[in-house]
């Protein structure tokens, strides 16, 4: 009954502090972790992702305690429990060595063309998902967790990789999709197309038989399902070469929403910007969630954002420090989203030792300072509403993408070469580094009114991606008919312009498909460079690949001049700024349009500052973030406004002021709370504590070690 009690006390003590409604999710903070419960990674989400009937293959740790057993120590503590587990690797070694069905499957692994398979762990390859293994998947795993009381499953990263395709369950797959012998990728343009979209249709068959069986099971059961996948983004998929259903997934009915799993390894990808090659983490990071983010929109599928503190590379702590800082911010630019997954694997990120330097060998666990700022920030994205408010810039110019974006990228084949995603970057990056909101729309997703309702100028190319249905042109020349500005960029001479598809195939008899997209809108056949209108609106051709605008430097001007003209009047500028209630986002952009800080003014609590510093004014410099606390935003003292902690049970009175706090063993609290009056005393345990005091800002400043179990704090002034 306690806990009960407990949890209720934290959703009041959310509501007592922000605007959020108190009517959200039970779930809208959430982890994954293969561990049972303890005092180190007890981190005070609402939920947590129990990982794998047999664990986690890189924790042994993990493994050694029953699902059962995991699940009911989180349970104890007041958690929310769910259920997390690979689709295509995971502690699946009793169906590859035959103990499930008396038969050895390791030749349904993912291989390369020498002949290796690929793999995540020990007899842990990358699958090959046949109806065997779902078979294996759904009796073994998903009937069991769901017999262990769990009413939520995510199956994470459905991935086949772009370099594999070449085992004995890839071929039998190959002629029973296609009807014919199998053809290796390396072959030709049109196998390498064939060989992806077999891959793409795997996983989009195996996430649909095994969601379709648990909410059927569940059903049997009188119980409601829910099925997520978390997903890397569509851009980090096709920029490290794997293949996965991404968008498509929306048009399943047993598929609930998504995890965007973005953070820094995926976001420190390097791409090409005026000519310069290197790692741009937040523009890519933003570019990452705006790709999950437009995924879903449409849709009114749910998703969360995922960040990590630390990353799967091992690197120094400074680092990890600064580049959470980035991905942290550019979640919490996209105003329409408030639920996150605060992290995976906290053994790692609380219990791992990392190098205290780049130039160093020592390793330590997580600094105490780091840690407590890490902690502001999960306990700040408990509180982070939903808004209305918009990203400053321009709004309205979206990049067009797709699936397609995922099978030209390997292997690279002569005609054709596109180093880093360059041909899509080079048509969002250029937009980004001048403080233009860029969207991105994806090509799935033309069919929802909502997809191009906002849009005013879009922005695509077939250099890079190609469009699986005829369907898209369709509402292209619609939404172009009804007044959009549509910007075409490619010179529609790469070699996967004339693999057979729908567009050169049976009544259709077109050298690309642009040409098909054309001939709806009464543009001739391979038209030239120039400007064209269609009903109320404009097509602006370009015959130039995206990658031209940014693998040399000063190639986007072409790009700028045709947004311009279809756009009008831009506002260049090199920072973002949001309003989420109290919370204020900056985050300033470095090679931009201006190399000067960008500087807010008002009193505003730090929340990257584990000391909780206040300011009257704060300069943000070009490549850096800050994410605020705005006391004049603040609700009626007393009220705590940031913390390294959660806050249970929380007591007020007209003079004084209480709570419980919990937050990992082993880490510090530091708490920023506004009061009516500077206190006359605080009592921390019992204890008397001593205490900060700004009275520009009317906030107490404390500073404890923390306590999963608890640690009462009472304030007390006359």
């Amino acid at each position: 009954m306690r806990r009960v009690i407990l949890l209720a006390g934290a959703i009041l003590t959310l509501a007592s502090c922000s605007p959020k409604n108190v009517s959200a999710p039970k779930d809208k903070t959430t982890f994954q972790t293969s561990r049972a419960w303890n005092e180190y990674i007890d981190n005070r989400a609402d939920a947590v992702m129990v990982y794998g009937v047999g664990g986690n293959p890189s924790d042994r740790e993990g493994r050694s305690t029953s699902l059962e057993e995991r699940l009911a120590s989180w349970k104890e503590r007041g958690y929310v429990t769910e259920f997390m587990t690979g689709i295509a690797w995971g502690e699946y070694q009793d169906y590859f060595t035959g103990e499930w069905d008396g038969k050895w499957h390791l030749d349904e692994g993912q291989v390369q063309m020498n002949g290796d398979t690929i793999w995540h762990g020990r007899m842990v390859p990358y699958i090959v998902p046949t109806e065997n293994y779902l078979s294996y998947f759904k009796e073994k795993h998903i009937k069991r967790v769901i017999d262990a009381g769990v009413d939520a499953i995510f199956l994470e990263e459905p991935e086949f990789w772009a370099r594999s395709g070449y085992s004995d369950a890839f071929k039998r797959e190959w002629k029973d999709y296609y009807g014919t012998e199998w053809r290796p990728q390396d072959e030709s343009p049109e196998a390498t197309y064939m060989s992806s979209k077999l891959k793409y249709r795997l996983y989009y068959r195996a996430l649909e038989e095994a969601f379709s069986y648990a909410k059927e099971y569940g059903k049997s059961l009188g119980r409601d399902v829910k099925c997520y996948v978390p997903t890397h983004s569509l851009l980090n998929y096709a920029q490290w070469q794997i293949v996965s259903p991404e968008a498509s997934l929306a048009s399943l009915p047993c598929v609930d929403g998504y995890i965007a799993q973005v953070w820094t390894g995926t976001s420190r990808e390097p791409d090409y910007f005026n000519g310069v090659y290197k790692e741009r983490v937040f523009e890519t990071a933003y570019l990452e969630y705006g790709c999950m983010a437009s995924m879903t929109a449409p849709t009114g599928r749910r998703v969360w954002f995922l960040t990590d503190p630390i990353e799967d590379w091992a690197r120094d702590w400074a680092d990890y420090k600064r580049n959470y800082q980035a991905t942290f911010t550019a979640q919490l630019l996209y105003p329409k989203i408030a639920d996150y997954e605060i992290m995976p694997w906290p053994e790692r990120i609380y219990r791992g030792r990392y190098r205290t330097s780049a130039t160093s060998e020592e390793r330590t666990l997580i600094p105490k300072d780091y840690s407590t700022m890490m902690q502001v920030m999960i306990n700040a994205a408990h509180d982070v509403p939903v808004s209305d408010n918009r990203l400053s810039g321009s709004h309205g110019i979206s990049v067009l993408m797709g699936n397609s974006l995922m099978f030209q990228r390997f292997p690279v084949h002569e005609g054709y070469d596109d180093p880093q995603l360059s041909n899509f970057y080079g048509l969002a990056m250029p937009l980004v580094k001048r403080g233009i909101p860029v969207e991105i729309t994806h090509i799935e997703n033309l069919g929802y009114s909502q997809a191009l309702k906002d849009v005013k100028v879009l922005l695509m190319t077939y250099s890079n991606m190609k469009p699986l249905s005829p369907d898209a042109h369709t509402f292209l020349a619609k939404w172009v008919n009804g007044g959009g500005e549509l910007i075409y960029c490619s010179s529609d001479s790469d070699p996967f312009q004339s693999v057979k598809e729908w567009w050169n195939t049976g009544e259709n008899d077109f050298r690309c498909p642009s040409d098909h997209l054309f001939a709806q809108m009464g543009i001739e056949a391979g038209a030239v460079e120039g400007t064209y209108r269609y009903g109320k609106g404009t097509v602006r051709i370009l015959r130039h690949d995206p990658r031209d605008f940014v693998m040399v430097e000063g190639g986007d001007s072409i790009l700028m001049s045709s947004v311009e003209s279809a756009y009008g009047s831009l506002e260049y500028k090199n920072h973002f700024t949001l309003d989420r209630g109290p919370y204020k986002l900056v985050a300033v952009v470095d090679e931009g349009v201006s190399d000067k800080p960008f500087t807010v003014r008002g009193k505003f609590v730090d929340l990257y500052d584990p000391e909780l510093g206040v300011h009257d004014e704060i300069s943000v410099v070009p490549g850096t973030q800050r994410f605020l606390y705005d006391v004049s935003k603040a609700p009626k003292a007393p009220c705590i406004l940031a913390a390294a902690s959660r806050a249970y049970d929380i007591t007020k009175t007209s003079h004084s002021f209480s709570y419980v706090c919990k937050s990992p063993s082993e880490t510090v609290n530091a708490t920023r709370i506004l009061l009516p009056k500077k206190p006359s005393k605080v009592l921390i345990n019992g204890i008397t504590a001593d205490f900060g005091w700004d009275e520009g800002s009317k906030t107490c400043f404390l500073r404890h070690d923390n306590l999963p179990d608890g640690v009462t704090v009472e304030i007390n002034w006359q």
